[in-house]
């Protein structure tokens, strides 16, 4: 078995409300020197031996990612 994490992010010319709401609540909050901020989705995956990269990127283009408006990456954890 083997962690894989997927990592979504809007692409960087989409506009990213939740992000830009979550800048703004921060200088209310009195947080500082923080200039943008980007939200995206965070997936882990427990996968055996049978998933290779390619089936991996067919999930993460086809299932996790609208791939027209967000990129992704996509990483083997060691154990």
């Amino acid at each position: 078995m083997a962690r894989v994490v997927v990592d979504v992010m809007p692409k960087p010319e989409i506009l990213d409300p939740q992000g830009q709401a979550v800048a703004g609540a921060l200088g209310r909050l009195g947080f500082s020197g923080v200039t943008e901020v980007r939200q995206g989705k965070h997936f882990e995956l427990e996968v055996d031996d049978s998933v290779d990269d390619e089936m991996l990127a067919k999930i993460a283009e086809g299932f996790l990612a609208n791939p027209v408006i967000e990129e992704w990456t996509i990483r083997r954890i060691d154990r």
